[in-house]
């Protein structure tokens, strides 16, 4: 069997898309450019001198109001959780626990005020973090760096605090200390990634406040609270502990207050919104919708608050506390100051021309940056930087006019209309120029893009091509690696020396592309004459057009369930049409007129109907976007912790129980039933006694996790030690077994049928000292030498010496014990009620497999036994993609489960690999189960063949004899054509990967094509990025689960070598 270039072909095959989508996410997912530039207080962006000369000292651009302040930011703080309603009788959790914010606003309406604070999407914490100290706007690609934070390089406003020689006191959120190293006086970071903790922040901040606020070694103290966003996470709003920790932090604000000077600005601001889940990432309203709340002891408005709150957006903030604090505003700003908070004491002239003299500061800082960014990237459209630049310089023309007519701050009584309609043209350009920044700031490189395109297509062509070209050549596994090996290094080669001899700096992912390329070339140019017809797959097809359509993204949870019994269905009924349901007429069928059904048909349509019911119950187990209002979560996806019937509660957790040990029980029953349990190997015995203790140790974490709130005092130690405890011992035992799968796929018992038929003599105690006994031991004697002389003469030349149970199913053995692994593994990373559907996924699988065998033996017999169909691969495929939305998952980042991280870590991880993996294990389970899997696709007709045998009586007794030594031979078929195996086994891949292409390039395009689309970021962009990762996962796992096959035909040699030296 060629075992080494099957494996390499397709990590070739699996490269060429890799470097595809590189090269498209290049072009695609580029991040804005960060001007190296910083403000200072030299730069001439001052007011004129008669202003200027009033500025105390310490000052920049503007008048200092505030010497110092305290930024208090609540994670996902939702304007709802901070609007109080006196009216409601009965509040939600999350309603009505901020009471001290309405009572300051309701009793010192010019001292307190709540805003709409609009967060601008991603909706991820570092990103919001970035928007609120730069005021400018993260891009989306920044949403991947979420977990991995990196420090800020952009001008902002920690920097200028420090750079003005502030303090800056920070507590809190660890994700400060990557995005601001060294910038602060003093700090106290606290880890914050274990949603599920959602006291250590808190607790730990309120330890360091209150001493730190009374102290005064500060200018300004920045305390950022995880607790009402991680019980979101959590819990969602909805329930009890949202209200105990939101009127903890009432608690901590009524104090707080009581520990302010009159000096100091207080900000209570929400990072972005949750939605009803308690999930952020997107855009949804819920999630963008935040709270900002601001409080000084002095007065700090003009006027009352409006009846309905303002809204404004979250970059604002940075030019505001900017100049209330006398600093310059952070260079790349494109924020509006908050007029509001600069009227001051004065009457309305004065505080219309201090709210004039910041806007025209604030626009001459915006003005600047559009100039020097437009320099430098070149992808804001020109048009509307003229048209920008239009409206600056007419608002500039007249704020010079107007000074020139102004004497200190007495104004003429017919200026005072003309200062109104001023600010607002400031306003009007502010506007205009966040709006443009917003629109243009994805900086798209189309050639990239087009390239991916075509580099994906390609490798989906040659996939293709590939799959036909292996049924017709033999030696095509060691040629077609030819080619690529040699063109490839060779088309790298070039473009480095080009790269050299034009001294260009050498982008490593572009080499990687163009040496994918060209490889590519080097295959068609010898292959290109077999290019076969076009593809019989419009199942396929129609699935990648609805790429195209937001509105089948959005549903694709409902539409690929609907493809996949469709493609069944048609399946049945082309075999049908075909013929090949019904028995061959006969005379008397003929002159009645109907023909009879193969008896196969009822079990086929038994498979079908249970493969509808799988279907119809998976969508039981859906999570919903928020583009469908009238959906609503499954309560599936919820653990059961947050069941408060403690009977429905222990209900389920037995139910879930039952599950894992019925599942246990048939993997055992199926391998004892084909003979893979009977050898004492270390793999046998591991799956007899390991996977019971696997269940045991799953059900103990389960019973824990669910309980974990109900306990107290030392109990409450002793439960987070065992929720540490129990899934490690799952993760030690799951790669125990998988260790030794490795070491010793054998799952086969060989007997010597010679030593089997036992002794002679059977046991007898005692010497014979009588003529009884001598007449009990020499008629079996006798009788045995009869049987074995009948038994030679009877076998002839076919003597068969050892007797090998399990060997038929090898292959198969090692792949299902090696799914049961991972699906424990991937259960245990979810909730424990979502076991209901890896229950209906294994189930899936089992009946497409009898559905793929009965139709590729018993009802086409013809058909080529090494060759998997496409429609089945179709098909397994989708119910990959079926099953990733019926594990609770979305291709949107709020539907991330990031709680997977957390299974079995109690603290905070050192790193970010293994919570990586973690998470990306719990969202693309499906595909990694059904790619390990995909192997079984080609082995489950041969390991299924005696089944089917046996139901065939022939009629001849010479044809019975042959057809009862072949059906034991199953797998070992395969052995006999090494050549045909191993080719099998490359088109099985090819043919997967050719669908996983598709479906990628159908993404690719969609991105492409419509990158101005309204919904491109709320919908193609994610759904790109999750099919990008999904083809990653997938093509990974294929390529183990062919490695591992090829492992066990290893051993299958290694055994059989063995035998041969008896």
């Amino acid at each position: 069997m060629q075992r080494w270039p099957v494996v390499l072909f397709l990590a070739w095959v699996c490269f060429l898309f890799f470097a595809g989508i590189g090269l498209f996410m290049s072009g695609f997912l580029l991040t804005r450019i960060e001007l190296a530039s910083s403000s200072s207080c030299s730069d001439p962006l001052v007011p004129p001198p008669w202003e200027r000369q009033s500025l105390p000292p310490g000052s920049c651009w503007a008048p200092q109001r505030f010497s110092k302040a305290v930024l208090v930011i609540i994670d996902a703080l939702h304007f709802e959780f901070a609007r109080f309603d006196p009216a409601k009788t009965s509040p939600l959790p999350y309603e009505n626990k901020l009471g001290v914010l309405h009572q300051l606003a309701t009793a010192q309406p010019r001292h307190a005020r709540l805003y709409r604070f609009r967060a601008d999407p991603p909706t991820a914490t570092m990103q919001r973090i970035k928007g609120l100290t730069t005021g400018s706007l993260p891009t989306f690609i920044d949403v991947g760096s979420n977990f991995a934070s990196y420090a800020i390089q952009e001008d902002n406003l920690l920097a200028q605090l420090v750079q003005n020689g502030r303090r800056v006191v920070f507590m809190g959120d660890d994700t400060w200390e990557g995005l601001f190293p060294k910038k602060f006086f003093r700090s106290y970071f606290f880890p914050s990634f274990n949603v599920k903790d959602l006291h250590t922040v808190d607790d730990g901040i309120l330890q360091h406040l209150y001493p730190t606020v009374d102290s005064g070694e500060w200018d300004v103290l920045i305390a950022h609270f995880l607790g009402v966003d991680h019980c979101g996470h959590k819990h969602g709003p909805d329930h009890p502990e949202m209200a105990k920790k939101l009127t903890q932090m009432n608690e901590m604000l009524r104090s707080l207050v009581d520990h302010l000077g009159n000096d100091t600005l207080l900000l209570v601001a929400g990072d972005h919104g949750m939605t009803e889940t308690g999930d952020h990432g997107g855009d949804s309203e819920k999630e963008v919708n935040a709270a900002l709340f601001v409080y000084s002891r002095t007065p700090l408005f003009g006027s009352g608050p409006p009846e309905e709150p303002e809204t404004i957006p979250q970059v604002n903030l940075v030019p505001t506390v900017a100049l209330l604090l006398g600093v310059p505003i952070p260079y790349s700003n494109i924020g509006e100051v908050m007029a509001d908070m600069f009227a001051g004491d004065g009457d309305t002239v004065s505080a219309a021309l201090q709210q004039l003299s910041v806007y025209h500061i604030n626009a001459k800082q915006v003005d600047r940056f559009l100039q020097s960014y437009s320099l430098v990237a070149q992808d804001l459209p020109a048009e509307q930087l003229q048209h920008l630049q239009e409206l600056f310089s007419s608002a500039v023309e007249e704020h010079t006019q107007l000074l020139t007519q102004v004497q200190g701050t007495m104004v003429p009584p017919e200026l005072e209309p003309r200062l109104g309609s001023l600010i607002s043209r400031f306003q009007h350009y502010l506007r205009e120029a966040r709006a443009v920044c917003t629109q243009s700031w994805a900086r798209f490189h189309p050639p990239r893009m087009v390239g991916g395109c075509i580099l994906i297509a390609s490798s989906c062509l040659l996939c293709y091509m590939a799959s036909e070209l292996a049924m017709s050549s033999q030696s095509f596994c060691h040629s077609c690696l030819l080619y690529p090996l040699f063109w490839g290094p060779v088309g790298a080669a070039v473009l480095w020396l080009v790269h050299v001899f034009t001294q260009e700096g050498l982008d490593l992912l572009l080499v990687s592309s163009w040496a994918a390329a060209v490889s590519q070339l080097g295959f068609f140019w010898h292959w290109w004459a077999w290019l076969g017809l076009a593809f019989p797959m419009g199942i396929l097809f129609f699935r990648c057009g609805a790429m195209f359509s937001d509105s089948f993204v959005v549903a694709e949870a409902r539409v690929t369930p609907f493809l996949l019994a469709s493609l069944v269905m048609l399946l049945v009924g082309k075999l049908h049409w075909d013929g090949r349901l019904t028995v061959p007429e006969g005379p008397k069928q003929q002159l009645l007129g109907f023909s009879s059904y193969r008896r196969e048909i009822w079990y086929l349509l038994c498979l079908v109907a249970m493969l509808l019911v799988c279907v119809r119950l998976s969508s039981f187990f859906h999570q919903c976007r928020e583009e469908i209002p009238q959906c609503r979560p499954s309560v599936f996806l919820s653990p059961l912790a947050s069941l408060r019937n403690t009977r429905a509660k222990n209900l389920f957790y037995l139910l879930c129980v039952a599950l894992l040990a019925g599942l246990v029980y048939a993997v055992q029953s199926w391998l004892r039933h084909y003979g893979n349990l009977n050898s004492s190997g270390p793999l046998v015995l591991f799956v007899r006694w390991g996977f019971p203790l696997v269940v045991l140790c799953i059900a103990c974490y389960w019973a824990v996790a669910s309980s974990a709130d109900d306990s107290l005092g030392k109990l409450q130690e002793l439960v987070q030690v065992a929720v540490v405890v129990f899934p490690r011992a799952v993760y030690g035992l799951a790669s125990v077994g998988l260790l030794l799968l490795l070491c010793n796929p054998m799952t086969v018992f060989a007997k010597d049928t010679r030593e089997s038929a036992g002794s002679i003599v059977t046991p007898y105690l005692g010497v014979p000292g009588s003529e009884v006994d001598f007449l009990h031991v020499i008629p079996q004697i006798y009788k045995r030498m009869q049987e074995s002389q009948k038994s030679w003469l009877e076998r002839g030349s076919c003597r068969a010496t050892i007797a090998a149970y399990g060997l038929g199913s090898v292959y198969s053995a090692a792949l299902v014990i090696a799914l049961t692994l991972l699906g424990f593994l991937l259960m245990l990373l979810h909730s424990e009620r979502l076991s209901f559907a890896f229950l209906l996924l294994f189930v899936e699988a089992f009946v497409l497999l009898h559905i793929h065998t009965l139709t590729l033996i018993a009802l086409i017999p013809v058909g080529e036994p090494f060759s998997v169909p496409w429609y089945a691969v179709i098909s397994w495929l989708l119910a990959a993609s079926q099953f990733f939305y019926s594990t609770g998952h979305q291709p949107i980042f709020p539907a991330i489960h990031w709680n997977a991280a957390f299974v079995g870590f109690h603290l905070d991880h050192n790193t970010n690999l293994l919570p990586a993996v973690l998470v990306g294990a719990n969202t693309f389970a499906s595909h990694i189960l059904f790619a390990v899997g995909c192997p079984l696709l080609l082995l489950w007709p041969f390991v299924c063949e005696m089944s089917n045998s046996q139901r065939k009586k022939l009629k001849k007794e010479s044809r019975e004899e042959l057809q009862e030594v072949e059906e034991h031979m199953m797998e070992m078929r395969l052995r006999e054509s090494p050549e045909e195996f191993s080719t099998a086994l490359l088109r099985l891949g090819l043919k997967y990967l050719f669908v996983l292409g598709a479906q990628l390039l159908a993404c690719v395009c969609a991105a492409m094509i419509l990158r101005r689309h309204l919904m491109v970021w709320k919908v193609f962009a994610p759904k790109f990025l999750f099919e990008s990762l999904g083809f990653v996962v997938s093509s990974i796992c294929l390529l183990l689960g062919i490695s591992l096959v090829m492992r066990v035909d290893c051993a299958v040699s290694s055994w059989f070598s063995q035998l041969q030296l008896r």
